[in-house]
């Protein structure tokens, strides 16, 4: 489970990764910067919440709640930015580990960063839905690692699997493994809320998901390979 991780990270010195690795730190810490500046203004002067306990104890809580919001939240904002980069990052790994299978089906950047917006704007959503369980100590980090972990799995599965299949294909796939991908969405998550190294998680999950789906596909009967140019 952990190996496709391993392979990822072995690769963020290969000159292509490294480039893309550049500018995912600065996109990572753009993204963080804007929604720390933006959450403590919300927070600060705005009501965010309709409960209005919640909002008490948030604006108590102050610059707290805004570092605690910004880490929920960064997960899903961050994949937006991500969206840029994917087509580089795994076409860098498939070159390395995979040259057998060809070219794949190019998504284009605008694809890619419309669905990683789609994404997002669930993920925060949902996120906003469960916050007063975040407020429940233990129960806040079952519930925000099985909810994320879950939504990155999905997330980087399908932009790293659409590249090789059509949708059908890939949600097939992504059924059949469901708890294997709900088990590396978790780490991913995990990594997401490490300092440092979550500015690194997003090239790191992106370069470990094709790696993951290879092997899904290969466990599939080589579903990997169908869907080349």
């Amino acid at each position: 489970m952990l190996r496709p991780f391993f392979k990822a990270i072995s690769q963020l010195s290969d000159p292509t990764v490294r480039g893309v690795v550049w500018k995912s730190i600065a996109s990572a810490l753009a993204v963080f910067i804007i929604l720390w500046v933006g959450l403590g203004f919300l927070i600060t002067e705005t009501n965010l919440f309709a409960w209005g306990w919640l909002e008490t104890t948030i604006d108590v809580l102050g610059g707290l709640a805004t570092l605690v919001l910004t880490f929920i939240l960064f997960p899903a904002v961050v994949s937006v930015a991500m969206g840029f980069f994917v087509e580089e990052v795994a076409e860098a790994v498939e070159n390395r580990h995979y040259p057998q299978l060809g070219g794949a089906r190019k998504a284009g950047i605008g694809e890619a960063v419309i669905t990683a917006v789609k994404f997002a704007l669930v993920t925060v959503a949902l996120n906003i839905v469960v916050l007063p369980l975040y407020l429940i100590p233990v129960v806040n980090l079952f519930v925000f690692y099985l909810l994320n972990g879950y939504l990155l799995s999905r997330e980087y599965f399908e932009l790293a699997a659409l590249r090789r299949q059509d949708a059908v294909g890939v949600s097939n796939l992504r059924r059949k493994f469901k708890n294997r991908l709900l088990a590396i969405g978790i780490i991913i998550a995990f990594l997401m809320t490490i300092p440092v190294v979550n500015l690194l998680a997003p090239v790191i999950a992106t370069a470990a998901m094709v790696h993951v789906f290879q092997r899904l596909s290969e466990l599939d009967g080589g579903a990997g390979e169908i869907a080349k140019g």
